[in-house]
């Protein structure tokens, strides 16, 4: 299962230069760039003759904690619902977190918080990290168990500059609200992963069509990552929303839009099921999108009743989506979409985005009082209108579309370098391509069961 000698001998070699050479580079510009912020810094902070307890820290850690544990947890348990694919869905995650969030502190540093030629650094700036990591691991699952590690770092290694630019571009240029990522995290890495896939097609895949299943075990493990992430998503959502009445806001309206789409999600599993009966892959991945299709308008007054009908909706669609559009996105547009992210973060977060360019359209003084200006200040300000805004949100939409399929084009040729180790078709979806597995050489215990022989030893 290791391959040949020379594919064995270049794997040995390009996974560790290449995460030396990541390291490396990155410790050398956070040496030379990265410092802390005064809310940090021992000097700077004293110097201010403030209150400990006034410290952001002790307002942001705490959605910070759920952040990260969503990223190295909730989603790369989600991903294991592959059968014998476990090790690679968990640790790769691991590995793409860990740079990810070193990267996009310096692609984030230079463009949000680059003065006096440094970055400066606090609990925010590691919050906008894990959220950056989370767009990566979307993509991640676009294309899981059909590339190896040194791959995904150069995927991601483009992939988060593109992220940076593309949220400077909405968030700073246009001034688009987007409290929870429903554009520049969701529909982003969903696209960028979609579009990298459709680059890396792999017309016989069907050889490794046997492993791209679950099994009992497998599925169960998936919802371990299920539960962590609809149960830290209002943190998720509302981490960096204004203190006060916008954050309590975000995290209602998170709360109740997953409480209805999980409900939206076993209504039409069973609907649409063989003999009336769940799927888990609906349960696993549709249940959550609730929390992405609020991620832009969370923090905008939609209103408890709003939250409850948007996740609704994302949970039915994304059912749908999962049930009868992913064999069609495979079949007429040849992209293989390992983990379904088209269906809990493509069109939920397009379809949040859509929500927040309705939900900004309708802001008035009198809906919104002195808040508007922690949610709209540029309006509070009289600087434009509500209607001017939902238009730059819709912009804002069709910018990231543009930035994920371009970025993702580009990475996907980046990626088909032929130097660079990728599974053969043969040998997808396998943990024993990358790593040791227990007992690998026991062809009998890994060898998955086949029915007649579950029949046999019955």
């Amino acid at each position: 299962m290791a391959g040949s000698p020379s594919r064995a001998a270049g794997r040995r070699l390009q996974l560790p230069l290449l995460c030396l050479f990541l390291q490396g580079a990155t410790a050398v510009l956070f040496a030379v760039f990265v410092r802390y912020n005064h809310k940090t810094d021992a000097a700077l902070w004293h110097r201010g003759n403030h209150s400990n307890a006034d410290n952001e820290f002790y307002f942001r850690y705490p959605s910070f904690q759920d952040v990260h544990a969503m990223v190295f947890v909730g989603f790369g348990f989600l991903m294991v619902f592959l059968q014998r694919y476990g090790f690679s869905s968990v640790g790769f995650t691991f590995l793409l977190a860990a740079f990810a969030l070193q990267w996009s502190t310096l692609v984030q540093g230079f463009l949000h918080s680059f003065h006096s030629g440094h970055i400066h650094v606090g609990v925010e700036s590691m919050i906008n990290a894990d959220f950056c990591a989370g767009a990566v691991l979307i993509s991640l699952g676009a294309v899981l168990g059909k590339t190896g590690p040194a791959q995904l770092l150069l995927m991601a290694l483009l992939e988060v500059v593109l992220f940076g630019i593309n949220e400077f571009v909405l968030l700073h240029l246009l001034g688009v609200r987007d409290a929870g990522g429903s554009m520049t995290i969701h529909t982003f890495g969903a696209y960028f992963g979609l579009v990298l896939s459709r680059v890396l097609y792999r017309p016989q895949l069907e050889k490794s069509k046997h492993r791209q299943g679950s099994v009992y075990h497998s599925d169960l493990f998936a919802m371990i990552g299920t539960i962590f992430l609809w149960i830290f998503w209002p943190s998720f959502n509302s981490a960096l929303t204004a203190l006060g009445a916008g954050q309590h806001r975000t995290a209602l309206n998170t709360y109740y839009s997953l409480a209805a789409s999980t409900l939206g999600t076993f209504a039409l599993s069973a609907l649409v099921g063989e003999d009336g009966r769940l799927d888990m892959v609906h349960i696993q991945n549709a249940a959550l999108a609730g929390g992405v299709v609020v991620g832009t308008s969370s923090e905008m007054m939609l209103t408890p009743f709003g939250a409850l009908a948007a996740g609704f909706l994302a949970g039915t669609v994304s059912t749908l989506g999962y049930k009868f559009f992913t064999p069609i996105l495979e079949s007429k547009f040849k992209v293989q979409d390992t983990c379904g992210v088209h269906n809990l973060h493509g069109m939920p977060g397009v379809l949040g985005a859509l929500l927040g360019v309705l939900v900004a359209g309708l802001a008035t003084h009198e809906a919104y009082g002195d808040g508007l200006e922690s949610v709209f200040p540029l309006i509070a300000e009289g600087q434009r209108s509500a209607t001017s805004q939902a238009m730059l949100q819709l912009f804002g939409l069709f910018v990231t579309l543009m930035f994920a399929s371009v970025g993702g084009g580009l990475g996907g040729l980046l990626l088909k370098l032929p130097f660079l180790d990728s599974p053969p078709d043969s040998q997808c979806y396998e943990d024993q391509v990358h790593w040791q597995v227990p007992g690998e050489h026991e062809d009998e215990a890994q060898r998955p069961l086949r029915v007649e022989e579950a029949d046999t030893q019955a």
